[in-house]
């Protein structure tokens, strides 16, 4: 066996950087301002239980662009796509004058453990739609999901079509069988129903936990070793401490819709089968016939693309379009990288002549 030698000037010269590195971002972290998300104002329209409808208005409201009603998923905040005011995907569909509408889902208690599916999809959700039509004054909603939030709106567009004009999935699940869809092959070991008897609600925590076990070098071991050098910088350190309030303000799942949604998306994958009831009526992909925008992220470790891509061919859409981001399941809403990619995508076909 060889031996490694160790030069112990270089290394002692290593350990000096790296102590001063760490003075460094000490430094850094005491000049910083309070980490502030989801600046932008907005209006409560509605609120029911723990779910609030937010309005947003903009500016200078365009002719072009029909308004818009965000879904987001229940198991992160929403404000992910208005994190900061340089990188809000909220910011930049007000800008070109969208009005914006976004369900916010709140923090579910022990009060709340009964919710189920039903609950979600076919009160509140639906809640929401009416009262984005009557604000907007328009019969139709143009309805974008994200991630979970775009599996909800799938199921929602399939039983209530007549409500919705435009739909739109961002980084949704559709096909949980996927071969290299990872966090499925975890879900599908989940005895569910023994973790809402142990727990009731399912603590956010316990979920966070689970996704960065699915990179556990990039997200834990890397992320931790480079930790002096990414927050030395003033202007990284915000955008790395903001990134990290986000993941760790994660709500508590409702216990029944949380063990509904494994047992029939990830385990039995009934969507994609065409055998899913929700609250006792069928919800069948056919039944969607609006224009959908199927837009993914090509390195999601969390959606792969595969899931997402599956929803081709499987409604009655007489026009339905892919797009593709090269970006992560967050990067796509956060990264600098991509520019404007996803708000004119969006925009682009609010607006279209279809």
């Amino acid at each position: 066996m060889s031996r490694v030698r160790i030069d112990a000037q270089k290394l002692k010269q290593e350990v000096i950087e790296f102590n001063s590195q760490l003075i460094e971002t000490y430094q850094t972290l005491k000049r910083l301002p309070n980490i502030e998300m989801g600046q932008t104002p907005a209006e409560t329209l509605l609120h029911i239980d723990k779910m609030r409808l937010q309005y947003y208005q903009p500016e200078t409201p365009s002719t072009e662009h029909p308004p818009l009603l965000i879904c987001y998923a229940l198991v992160n905040r929403p404000y992910m796509i208005d994190l900061t005011p340089e990188r809000s995907l909220l910011r930049k569909l007000l800008d070109k004058g969208i009005a914006v509408y976004l369900v916010d889902w709140g923090y579910p208690d022990a009060s709340d453990r009964y919710l189920d599916l039903d609950d979600y999809i076919n009160y509140y959700l639906d809640r929401c739609v009416d009262k984005a039509c009557e604000h907007a004054n328009v019969n139709k909603m143009n309805l974008m999901g994200i991630c979970q939030g775009g599996t909800f709106s799938l199921c929602y567009t399939a039983l209530h079509p007549e409500k919705i004009a435009r739909l739109i999935t961002l980084v949704t699940p559709v096909d949980f069988h996927t071969d290299d869809f990872t966090l499925s092959h975890l879900a599908r070991h989940v005895d569910a129903d023994l973790a809402v008897s142990t727990y009731g609600n399912i603590p956010g925590t316990l979920l966070n936990d689970t996704y960065q076990s699915l990179m556990p070098m990039r997200l834990g071991l890397k992320k931790n070793l480079d930790l002096p050098f990414t927050l030395a910088d003033e202007q990284n350190a915000i955008t790395y401490l903001t990134m990290e309030k986000w993941i760790e303000d994660s709500p508590d799942q409702a216990g029944k819709a949380f063990a509904e949604f494994i047992k029939h998306f990830f385990q039995e994958n009934r969507l994609i089968k065409d055998a899913l009831d929700i609250g006792h009526h069928e919800v069948r992909l056919k039944r969607i016939t609006q224009p959908v925008l199927n837009i993914y992220a090509t390195q999601d470790h969390l959606v792969p693309p595969s899931s997402s891509k599956a929803l081709q061919g499987r409604t009655s859409s007489r026009l339905y379009r892919e797009k593709s981001i090269a970006s992560g399941h967050i990067g796509i809403f956060v990264s600098s990288k991509q520019g404007n990619q996803l708000s004119e995508a969006i925009a682009n076909w609010l607006s279209a002549d279809l």
